[in-house]
């Protein structure tokens, strides 16, 4: 039951607990100072945290609803990059003035992702401040086996998952509404999954929030080495493909909001990724190989590099 509306913010605090669901292993939940966990023996946690701002990661007429299931999922798409079995999260909003139908709208988005992730909402944060919602995720992964950017082999086959650029697409200023696109920006599926399946599979990997070229470029950092990209094998959705766009080339090497996942692997992995991809019904895509170098090149269909305006979102 949803306590009646009130204005102060333990009201909106306990509308917010009147929602959650407990899981076995949070010994202490939301109401105390702190939350108090148990992992589970001979696993180890990984950790995240993600802040979404008003007017820079998404705009304010954005539902609620939708903004809620985003908040969370950015963050288990860390999780997903790491291999990592979502456990917990905390919750921190700022906001503008109390609104508990706002509130409760925001929270159900919020729970909607977290039950089908079985992750529990521990604790977190309100206060007063221009609309700021910042979430930290915690999840499990056995000792050692954590995916990481570092590992990438040379000759490794890149991969990505799901369709690149839709989000980015949904930025441009169309005609009409594209509300496929939007969909795709303010509803992203973490691919938690696919992150727990590639733990022993894959060499390396990362989630594609910044552009895929950016965060190909994490992984190539860290491992110390380069990559060559085949642009025309950037898997698209059928909505983008149908867009008459000279930019969609750019969307999907560098527009960011994708949410899916960069993973390089052994090219005697390849059957194991296509089982994979038909077992979770996911397309898995191979785009490009790992090369020795420390450059991330796209190249174009008669194998000329290309270059972008940028190969991804920077916040400075």
């Amino acid at each position: 039951m949803i306590p009646p509306s009130g204005s102060g913010e333990f009201d909106l605090i306990a509308r917010i607990r009147a929602r959650v669901r407990d899981r076995g292993d949070v010994v202490v939940g939301i109401g105390d100072d702190a939350a108090v966990l148990q992992p589970p023996a001979g696993q180890q946690l990984a950790i995240t945290t993600d802040t979404l701002n008003v007017g820079v990661h998404f705009f304010a007429e954005t539902r609620a609803r939708d903004l809620g299931w985003k908040a969370l999922a950015v963050n288990l798409s860390d999780l997903a990059a790491m291999g990592a079995e979502p456990a917990w999260c905390t919750l921190s909003l700022s906001l503008p003035e109390s609104d508990p139908a706002w509130l409760d709208e925001f929270i159900e988005g919020f729970l909607d992702l977290a039950g089908e992730q079985r992750i529990a909402l521990v604790g977190g944060d309100t206060t007063r401040g221009p609309l700021s919602i910042a979430v930290t995720a915690i999840g499990c992964v056995d000792a050692g086996r954590a995916l990481r950017r570092a590992g990438a082999c040379l000759e490794d086959d890149v991969w990505v998952s799901g369709t690149l650029g839709d989000a980015a697409a949904a930025l441009a200023p169309w005609p009409t509404p594209r509300d496929a696109l939007r969909r795709r920006l303010e509803r992203p599926q973490p691919r938690v999954a696919l992150g727990r399946q590639l733990v022993g599979l894959a060499h390396a990997a990362a989630d594609v929030s910044d552009g895929l070229l950016a965060d190909l470029g994490h992984i190539c950092r860290a491992s110390g080495m380069g990559a060559e990209i085949w642009l025309p094998s950037l898997p698209a959705s059928e909505t983008l493909l149908a867009l008459e766009a000279n930019d969609r080339v750019a969307w999907q090497a560098s527009g960011g909001d994708d949410y899916e996942l960069c993973f390089t692997a052994a090219s005697s992995q390849r059957d194991a990724i296509a089982r994979l991809a038909k077992e979770l019904d996911l397309p898995l895509t191979r785009i490009g190989r790992i090369v020795a170098g420390n450059e991330v090149v796209a190249l174009d269909a008669l194998g000329r590099p290309w270059r972008g305006e940028r190969n991804g979102y920077a916040h400075f």
